[in-house]
């Protein structure tokens, strides 16, 4: 047994003093449960984006120029007939009800949309009638809308029955103000160029948006929930549905609060059925528990303290701190009750300290690995994602020191356990896999093989994607509700198309001559003359071809620009083009209640250049966000023979999906260098390079076969499922270690390969198997969630937890026997 000077202190500490080790977790627990109350969970949408992105800081750019505010879309179909004056009397009030709202701006919808009627193009003016005035023909405007280039499929469905409200946000103002400075100091830092003083007002800033971006996003929740509610005054005699990019962000938090309050208990529960069956003592039950919990406090009040904010990535950390904190206590459990059964003479302390102590190393090494592997979530450039590898790694560190302190403290406190712990299970499965594997032999490295196979054959299969949809069941109301923007109102979430457009003399050609002013000045006022003569026949064709082009593609929705402002101006003047003329007239005629709805979000005349919002059908079969951003920019560069500096693609889904490219370079493509640190750490614990190599097969095997599966099941790899590759290796490679140390300790007292399989079987792999089994136990009951990414985690967490077991108590016994790396056998002694 290990005797150094470092083990005599920490057996002084820990056995001689149980009370004093006791009494200090708990007041190190008392301050953390403190701090558990700034414990929050972070609902804003830029907590999933990487903060180096360019595109982040021309989406806000883009933001600022074109006035750009948060919305979300209420779809309100009713029993009856939409343009029945009861149903637009009671669609009236509901916007007045929304209006009332703290933070909303504004909110359009088909009562405050201009009904032209027969109005030529040049009597447009100020004065023009709406939904809600007597004298509209309500059957013509209908029809009127239901073709309108602007209107339709966004604020009318094709068929005429569903409306749609958009409520916009007032723009936070004080955010953008933080965001431009943090920006503008972040730059100068970047170039080493930044004063000491910038710097002080740098960490300033940081720590002021922080703090203001967590109120923001509670307000935002308030806010939604009270739209919500207002929603729920007029659901009778009406189906209404909330979308948007605000709505959704703040469910997935709903969600994943729901999950964990729902299914916390009852993951508890079955997790301590589990341990009952198993252990069948309170005691055995009851230290795992106590374990998690110091553990599972520690680390809740540590990130409150730090103000470290749990995403709707990082949300399952405290599953997998429940699992790595299980995995410890269970085997100090078995080889404790594994020595009680063997010896029982010797002295209860010593039986504790000798389990203890010949546990440490493996569960050391177990921990630094499973460490190393969400270590590989550091380089992921995305905060919350970083955030998350030092969550893990160190509620890893958490788990092992409180495993160590606190449960032979506390076994040193009570009794012997005078019970019968028999060898012996009524379910032996370990043995039957030693069995399995003694009959199958070199069967058994054919089987891997065609797994191995099998997995790589789903890696390339394997796809990145996010989409939000597919996050949630059918039967859920949100499902419901975006598939219903999809089909009747274009789509929810969008991207913007930003185009600059060429530099071309084309005033004289429209005839804009020198006595222009002369003859219509009074036409066009004292305001915008100059702004007027941009608005050239040539130019208005390119954006309404470019409108037209992102409109056909299968995939896109609503096309929002002003290219639908063209096709409308167009209808209106007899199915003719408008000349440049006409259109500078238009433009100083343009009412003013409409400047801000269709014009300034999408033209920026200072910079030559038109924004085009693209929403995007996310119940599109086979829909490929990063193909589809992709076509469109490489379409536009070819149909229309712009530049690549002249076209970019920018919003939300664009930072999303530049999000979810960077983390499969940096998680899946480095899988291999986090495999090879962790077969450098085989080779300092086990200091035998074939042991290390042997060691990190069946890892490498579970971990592809993890993704393979997900490949064979069309389950794509998105912001919710990346980290599975470092949960994977995680947890595949306790099972490893543990097993390998038991057999490199065993192999010289009994001298035989199938000997000693058969003989770690029976012990250190009974508690992988209960480890494994508890685990999965507690894990199923996450199939019942509503939120698909729960599920997900749950089934896919448990199967790597399955295929690690099986890994290291089929294919790595096989392995050691087949290859023999510990040295020959010191006898022909097998076992059948």
């Amino acid at each position: 047994m290990l005797r150094s000077p470092l083990a005599r202190l920490y057996c002084q500490f820990v056995f001689d003093r149980p009370v004093l080790v006791i009494s200090l977790l708990m007041a190190v627990v008392v301050f953390f449960a403190w701090h558990t109350q700034y414990f929050r969970l972070d609902a804003s949408a830029d907590s999933l984006l990487l903060e180096n992105d360019p595109d982040l800081e021309f989406s806000r750019q883009i933001n600022l120029r074109y006035g750009v505010r948060e919305s979300v879309i209420v779809a309100y179909t009713p029993q009856g007939e939409l343009f029945d004056p009861g149903e637009l009397s009671k669609l009236a009030r509901l916007r007045e009800a929304l209006l009332t709202i703290d933070r909303v701006d504004s909110v359009d919808s088909i009562l405050n949309i201009p009904i032209f009627g027969d109005t030529p193009l040049t009597g447009i003016s100020e004065d023009y009638l709406t939904l809600l005035d007597a004298e509209t023909d309500l059957e013509l405007a209908r029809q009127e809308i239901m073709t309108s280039p602007v209107f339709q499929n966004a604020l009318l469905s094709p068929d005429g029955q569903t409306a749609g409200l958009q409520v916009s946000f007032e723009i936070d103002q004080k955010a953008r103000d933080l965001i431009t400075r943090r920006s503008a100091l972040r730059a100068q830092q970047a170039m080493g160029d930044i004063s000491a003083t910038d710097s002080e007002e740098l960490n300033q800033i940081e720590n002021e948006y922080a703090e203001y971006s967590m109120q923001a996003a509670d307000r935002q929740h308030q806010i939604i929930g009270k739209i919500r509610s207002t929603l729920d005054d007029y659901r009778d005699g009406a189906q209404i549905y909330l979308g948007g990019a605000p709505m959704i962000a703040d469910d997935l938090v709903t969600f994943v609060q729901g999950d964990l309050s729902n299914f916390s208990i009852a993951v508890v529960l079955l997790i301590i059925f589990a341990l009952g069956v198993i252990f069948r003592k309170l005691r055995w039950v009851a230290m795992p528990l106590l374990c998690c919990a110091v553990v599972g406090t520690i680390m809740v009040g540590l990130l409150g303290l730090m103000d470290w904010r749990v995403t709707v990535v990082s949300s399952n950390f405290i599953s997998l701190l429940l699992i790595i904190t299980i995995s410890l206590t269970v085997h100090l459990t078995v080889r404790y009750r594994e020595l009680l059964a063997t010896r029982h003479f010797s002295d209860d302390n010593r039986l504790l300290r000798h389990a203890v102590l010949s546990m440490f190393r493996p569960c050391l090494y177990t921990a630094l690995t499973t460490a190393v592997a969400f270590g590989s979530l550091l380089v992921s450039g995305i905060l919350p994602i970083i955030t998350f590898g030092w969550m893990m790694m160190m509620g890893v560190a958490v788990a092992l020191v409180v495993a160590f302190t606190l449960f032979p403290s506390i076994m040193s406190l009570l009794v012997k356990d005078q019970g019968k712990n028999s060898s012996k299970l009524r379910l032996n499965l370990t043995a039957a896999l030693a069995k399995v594997t003694d009959r199958l032999r070199f069967k058994i490295l054919m089987i891997y093989t065609l797994v191995l196979a099998f997995s790589v054959l789903g890696l390339s299969m394997l796809r990145v994607e996010n989409s939000f949809i597919d996050y949630f069941r059918e039967s859920t109301e949100i499902f419901q509700g975006m598939r219903l923007f999809d089909e009747r109102l274009g789509g929810t979430l969008s991207f913007d198309v930003v185009v600059d457009l060429p530099v071309s003399e084309t005033a004289a050609a429209d005839g804009f001559d020198d006595g222009f002013d002369d003859g219509f000045d009074d036409g066009f006022g004292d305001n915008g003359t100059d702004d007027a003569y941009w608005f050239t026949a040539p130019k208005m064709q390119q954006v309404k071809a470019i409108h037209e082009y992102l409109d056909r593609d299968p995939e896109t929705g609503k096309v929002l620009s002003f290219g639908a402002i063209v096709q409308l101006a167009e209808k209106l003047n007899g199915n003719q083009e408008v000349d440049g003329f006409l259109w500078a007239i238009l433009y100083n005629r343009i009412p003013a209640a409409l400047m801000s709805t269709v014009l300034t979000p999408f033209v920026s005349i200072a910079e030559n250049q038109i924004r085009f919002n693209v929403r995007v059908i996310e119940s599109a079969p086979g829909l490929n966000r990063n193909e589809l951003l992709q076509r469109i920019e490489s379409g536009l560069e070819r149909e229309f023979g712009f530049g690549q500096d002249q076209v970019r693609l920018t919003g939300i889904l664009v930072m999303y999906n530049n999000v979810l490219q960077s983390l499969f370079q940096s998680q899946i493509l480095t899988l291999g260098v986090v495999l090879l640190a962790i077969m450098l750490m085989f080779l300092a614990l086990f200091r035998s390079l074939s042991i290390a190599v042997l060691c990190i097969i069946p890892n490498a095997i579970a971990a592809a076969l993890v993704l393979g599966i997900m490949g064979w099941l069309n389950i794509p790899l998105d912001i919710m499922t990346i980290t599975i590759a470092a949960i994977s290796v995680g947890i595949g490679v306790d099972n490893t270690i543990h097993y390998m140390h038991r057999f490199r300790r065993e192999f010289p007292r009994l001298g035989n390969y199938r000997e000693t399989m058969f003989f770690c079987h029976n012990s250190i792999g009974r508690a992988m198997y209960f480890t494994s089994m508890t685990i999965v136990a507690g894990f199923s009951i996450l199939a019942l969630s509503n939120f698909v990414p729960t599920v997900v985690f749950g089934l896919l967490t448990s199967l790597a937890m399955l295929v690690a077991l099986t890994g290291s108590l089929t294919l790595l016994p096989q392995l050691l026997i087949t290859f023999k790396p510990l040295g020959p056998e010191a006898s022909l002694k097998s076992c059948s």
